[in-house]
């Protein structure tokens, strides 16, 4: 069940994540999630949706899905085969796969008339504001330029966080918000928070990470902490 504070782990396709790697990464989000009490998803590769579905049970996301309908579409991944596999949701525009505004307002459809929740990404107030208004579930705003760098957006771009909380705030309540890029450390976590999110979206900080279950612990601490002083 997805709640609130949310942290959502994306593997993106690195080696690390891949395989047996990938089901322990896992495993430790759901042992993380059931300590704190903390929602945890995570969003593994496509060919291992399946898989991380049957070994834990904490929500699975997909990575992406294409805006197209069954039928003669070589290659893409549509929204009939992620649900067989029982994922709970996709992610849908992440930046390093960008997608047309007509093809996230199909995809958001046909996930919602599937029961599957549309995580949006977005990268700047502009882009937010235009999201909101298509009723995703979830918008994580994600500057680009931050990504895979560290430097945590809700640190370093702080004013970009607190706008795109404002704008969703205003076009449409009912989305949860969640930030991403740069979020390394369970300071990173709190101070998004602190600036009005619900969550985070991070990826190589916790899959590349030396002890990533220690680190998944520190997070959901403080995002418990940041959650608890709202």
């Amino acid at each position: 069940m997805l709640g609130f504070p949310l942290i959502v782990l994306n593997f993106k396709v690195y080696l690390e994540a891949i395989g047996e790697n990938g089901i322990r990464l896992a495993r430790y989000a759901e042992e993380v999630s059931k300590e704190y009490g903390v929602s945890i998803a995570v969003a593994p590769p496509v060919t291992m949706l399946s898989k991380v579905i049957h070994a834990v049970g904490i929500p699975v996301f997909s990575q992406h899905v294409d805006p197209s309908p069954p039928g003669s579409w070589t290659g893409s991944v549509i929204v009939e085969m992620i649900k067989e596999c029982g994922v709970a949701g996709s992610l849908v525009n992440h930046s390093e796969k960008r997608m047309l505004l007509a093809d996230i307002s199909t995809i958001i459809k046909r996930l919602r008339e599937s029961n599957l929740i549309t995580l949006l990404c977005t990268d700047t107030i502009e882009t937010t504001k235009a999201g909101a208004a298509l009723s995703p579930d979830i918008i994580a705003i994600e500057p680009p330029e931050l990504i895979g760098t560290g430097i945590s957006v809700s640190k370093a771009k702080p004013e970009i966080v607190a706008g795109a909380v404002d704008v969703v705030r205003k076009i449409n309540p009912s989305v949860h918000i969640l930030c991403g890029a740069g979020i390394s450390t369970g300071e990173d976590v709190a101070k998004a928070i602190e600036l009005g999110t619900e969550g985070v979206l991070l990826a190589s900080a916790y899959v590349k990470a030396k002890d990533p279950r220690r680190l998944l612990s520190d997070m959901a601490q403080a995002a418990l902490k940041a959650w608890e002083a709202r």
